[in-house]
């Protein structure tokens, strides 16, 4: 071996020391545990992108409550004041109010101005709507349906924060897995090269096998490495999503057993269309277009309002200061070119479109809850394979280990095994992320929390 190669290998052998020193001063103060259920409940209290979603809910509230002030009387004040610009007066000819007793009225051409300075007047008005209130009434239930909306936005949205805390933890528990099988190659890889030098020293084994015991060995270490780092930026996501500090530690657990609907599609599809808030979605956006229609027809109504109207002009000398009434006002237009007829026809067709909407989410979800159903069992069924297969390469290498310990077989037919090994571990690794990703997938079709 020449000496640039023997530092890179010495170098190698150093770095995964000192990793796992690392990892095993970490140990010996445990970081807290952290539950999957303790992890979705901080991030639903936490997250930052849930916190947004959960104003607009509450900002949908106050909408609501602002609809329903229009079923009270509406009042309205107008004051206006000027300076007239022109002469602001009366003019009357002599005579132009006719004769009293042979007499005219008046006598003599009169002009009487009407104010002096500036002017204007003030218009106070209430009004209690009658008709309108059918109309009122739909759009504070239009209203309310529209905060429903929000409401099952911010459940779809908590649902897709919620899996994706599911799967970052998921992911933490595979990589973990895997730095523990990892951690155990690096001993059987250590305990390998101590016989091999044992042999070396006998010249019972060649030089170069000894080595390549060395470089599996360098590689394993390496490994671990590798694993740490993904764990860390792992757990770096998992922090962000809980909405806390993402140097913050912790240490996982395992997750819960088989859940019921993981082994009965029917109780799938039943949880999730009782649980999805798509179909929610699609069926308040059903009766938002019913409303819609219906207040597109209650345009026919006039609006008839009970009203009382208060009016006084400002520094006038002729004018009366004080005009009140009360009576019923309406408002109509009677042409309107089939306008009205139009909408009502538009809002119906748009009935029609949410209906059909409303069935197409349902199949959907259908759709994917099968799916997510089949691929679960699918990656169940591999991960059992891929673990006996774990298992018998495992069993097969200590059997190998104990025939070279007793010089029944050859280095090679050691370092072949643990090549074996290897693969093996690596197949179950994948087959260990291909689980944990369907699984947190079938629960996210089934609209879990």
């Amino acid at each position: 071996m020449s000496s640039r190669r023997l530092r890179q290998f010495c170098g190698a052998l150093l770095l995964g020391c000192a990793t796992l020193c690392s990892v095993a001063q970490t140990d010996i103060s445990p970081a807290p545990l952290l539950t999957l259920n303790d992890a979705i409940q901080m991030a639903s209290a936490n997250n930052r992108d849930l916190r947004i979603a959960s104003l607009e809910v509450e900002k949908s509230k106050w909408q609501v409550a602002s609809a329903k002030t229009h079923q009270f009387p509406e009042f309205k004040t107008y004051i206006f004041g000027s300076g007239s610009l022109t002469d602001a007066s009366f003019s009357y000819k002599k005579g132009s109010l006719g004769l009293s007793d042979g007499a005219p009225i008046p006598s003599q051409d009169t002009k009487i101005r009407l104010s002096n300075g500036i002017t204007g007047y003030a218009l106070a008005q209430v009004a209690q709507p009658i008709s309108q209130l059918y109309k009122i009434h739909l759009a504070i239930r239009e209203q309310e349906l529209s905060a429903d909306l929000n409401s099952e936005q911010y459940r779809e949205k908590r649902q897709s924060v919620l899996a994706n805390v599911k799967q970052a933890y998921y992911a933490v528990l595979q990589t973990e897995d895997s730095l523990e099988t990892a951690a155990a190659a690096v001993k059987q890889y250590d305990e390998t090269k101590r016989v091999a030098e044992q042999y070396l020293a006998q010249e019972a084994v060649l030089k170069s096998d000894v080595l390549d015991t060395e470089a599996k060995l360098a590689q394993a270490q390496y490994q671990i490495v590798e694993l740490n780092n993904n764990l860390q930026s792992q757990r770096e996501q998992l922090n962000d999503l809980l909405g806390r500090d993402i140097e913050t530690p912790f240490r996982t657990e395992p997750v819960p057993p088989i859940a019921a609907e993981e082994s009965d599609l029917r109780l799938a599809q039943q949880t999730a269309l009782s649980q999805r808030p798509e179909l929610r979605e699609a069926t308040i956006k059903v009766q938002k277009a019913d409303y819609d229609r219906k207040i597109a027809k209650a345009d026919y109504i006039p609006d008839i309002s009970a009203a009382f109207h208060y009016f006084t002009p400002l520094n006038t000398e002729i004018l009366p200061t004080n005009v009140a009434a009360a009576g019923v006002e309406m408002t109509w237009e009677p042409f309107e070119w089939g306008r009205r007829k139009d909408d009502v026809k538009q809002k119906a067709i748009a009935v029609d479109q949410s209906q059909f909407q409303l069935q197409q989410v349902r199949s959907q979800i259908l759709l994917d809850v099968n799916n997510r159903y089949r691929k679960l069992a699918q990656s169940r069924q591999a991960l059992s394979v891929a673990q006996t297969a774990r298992e018998a390469a495992q069993e097969k290498l200590r059997e190998t280990n104990d025939k070279f310990s007793k010089e029944a077989v050859l280095l090679r037919d050691v370092l072949q095994q643990q090549t074996s090994v290897a693969n093996a571990n690596h197949n179950y690794d994948e087959a260990l992320l291909g689980f944990w990703s369907a699984k947190a997938n079938f629960e996210k079709a089934l609209g879990e929390e």
